[in-house]
């Protein structure tokens, strides 16, 4: 089983920031980042069969059925030897199909970070945030107020808050991360893999503990 270089999961509610940390820790390394949020959300863009079916749980704040997800994954990994999962796996039975999945490429995950922040948190950041449908920036209305009452700076279109970042679905989302995504912490807690990440403060200081901790 091959061990070296970076093979690496990210674990944490949403809104935690993994995606930012992903991105970042992607170029820094040079290896390729793996989205489940942006693989399905251009499924959905472009109203693919699995991009319709996804569409349904993901309006309600539920987690995509497996079998749309793992095959995205797989192929989405392809002949990579190193890259960085955001947002998968997200249940037991995943890790396991993953751990399968990789076994046959003679390859196993070496690093899976934690990042950790409150509930009231998270749901500050994600009801509070508002895209614009025109140029697609992103505001969020506590930490980054665009200059005009929900009206983008860029292009002056009134912004929107996306069905999934309603404070109801992201309550249920946190519900739905704690009963199906926590148990994954115990799982590779036992193979030593698992780093804590506070997730409080600027990217910057999430981003250097990242790479301390690596």
């Amino acid at each position: 089983m091959e061990r070296d270089g970076y093979r690496i999961i990210f674990l944490g509610p949403p809104g935690a920031g993994k995606g930012t940390q992903a991105e970042k820790l992607s170029k820094y390394l040079g290896i390729k980042k793996i989205s489940t949020g942006d693989i399905l959300r251009e499924a959905v863009y472009k109203g693919t069969d699995l991009g319709k079916r996804a569409k349904e749980y993901m309006e309600k704040g539920e987690l995509v059925p497996d079998d749309i997800m793992i095959g995205l994954i797989e192929e989405a990994i392809g002949s990579e030897r190193n890259f960085i999962l955001d947002g998968f796996p997200r249940t037991l039975k995943q890790a396991e199909s993953l751990d399968d999945m990789l076994s046959r490429k003679n390859l196993d995950i070496t690093h899976v970070l934690l990042m950790d922040v409150p509930d009231e948190e998270i749901i500050t950041r994600i009801s509070k945030r508002r895209i614009c449908p025109s140029c697609k920036a992103v505001y969020n209305l506590v930490y980054n107020p665009p200059k005009k009452d929900e009206v983008c700076d860029k292009c002056g279109e009134k912004l929107v808050q996306r069905k999934d970042d309603s404070e109801e679905v992201v309550r249920n989302r946190l519900r739905v991360y704690k009963e199906s995504t926590q148990p994954l912490v115990g799982f590779y807690e036992r193979r030593g893999l698992v780093k804590v990440i506070e997730g409080l403060g600027t990217p910057e200081e999430v981003f250097k503990r990242i790479t301390e901790a690596l």
